[in-house]
């Protein structure tokens, strides 16, 4: 990158086209000035500007020069601006609105790598329905919010989402995992573990069951993902999530994810804020501690980008 007084050399001489007007401004000698950029013009081998009888313009070589010089000044700008933000965190607070899931995993990883850099912020993490964690972003009771499938609203924008499905969640040793994908009928032989009539993946996965004329009885209901969990670790039990509702114990190893073959629809998983909303940098950066801990789980599925 060129040397940040000479950008501003040059920025200075193209507003005010003069070099004695930028060097009254910038307090330095014009001859200093015409110097550096006489040298960078032979360095480039391109004249920069022309002199004319009453200053200078920028030739269509400077003018290339000036949008890339500031582009960079403001880029510097806003990093120091950053910097400066970074020293001012204090003990700021940062909300985020998520599903039972999403919270117990990439959310939790995210905060616990964040508060380690920046223990001074609060993290506070509540959970909350698809619905509650859209109205709780929008009417600012939350900086962000992760949840599947949230509906369209022109109060919120998407910082990051992708297309996940449910599929089976077993441990690493389960017969089903010699199969790339399960047919949903050879999950029936196994204990299942359904969630509870309260959360939303049960009516997804009893219809899915009825939909194939399975008469199935679950050796298992709860309303703790958290549970679910641990119940398939610990033999041959079929839990029905998310690879996001399991990422650490995929990234782990201790449970395994197949998809399910033709059953369950797509979901869309998204990383919302308030939009046009004053974003404090504790929760921008927040923020790319969540998209970070969610692109292993998307590599995993997709290969893909996350939008």
């Amino acid at each position: 990158m060129l040397h940040s007084r000479l950008l501003q050399y040059i920025d200075e001489v193209a507003r005010l086209g003069s070099i004695r007007a930028a060097g009254a401004r910038l307090h330095v000698a014009p001859s200093a000035i015409n110097r550096q950029i006489l040298l960078l013009e032979a360095e480039l081998d391109q004249q920069l500007f022309e002199r004319l009888p009453r200053g200078m313009r920028p030739t269509p070589a400077g003018e290339a020069l000036l949008a890339h010089i500031r582009r960079t000044l403001q880029q510097y700008r806003e990093t120091v601006a950053d910097i400066r933000d970074l020293h001012a965190l204090g003990s700021g607070e940062v909300v985020i609105a998520t599903m039972t899931g999403l919270a117990s995993s990439v959310v939790a990883a995210a905060a616990t790598s964040f508060r380690a850099r920046h223990p001074q912020v609060r993290i506070s993490i509540r959970t909350m329905t698809t619905l509650e964690v859209l109205h709780a972003v929008e009417n600012s009771e939350a900086d962000l919010g992760l949840a599947f499938n949230i509906p369209t609203s022109t109060q919120v924008e998407v910082c990051w989402q992708m297309n996940t499905r449910l599929g089976v969640v077993v441990s690493p040793h389960h017969p089903l995992l010699r199969m790339d994908t399960v047919p949903l009928a050879q999950c029936a032989p196994y204990p299942l573990i359904f969630a509870d009539r309260s959360m939303v993946i049960h009516g997804i996965v009893a219809e899915a069951f009825a939909n194939a004329d399975l008469d199935i009885q679950p050796a298992f209901h709860t309303n703790s993902i958290e549970t679910m969990k641990r119940l398939a670790t610990s033999g041959e039990a079929i839990a029905f999530l998310s690879e996001f509702d399991a990422a650490e114990e995929l990234r782990d190893g201790t449970l395994a994810f197949r998809p399910v073959r033709d059953a369950f629809s797509n979901n869309v998983v998204s990383l919302v804020r308030r939009e046009k909303h004053a974003h404090g940098l504790a929760g921008i950066l927040l923020t790319d501690e969540i998209v970070a801990a969610l692109r292993p789980v998307e590599s995993r599925s997709t290969g893909g980008s996350g939008g």
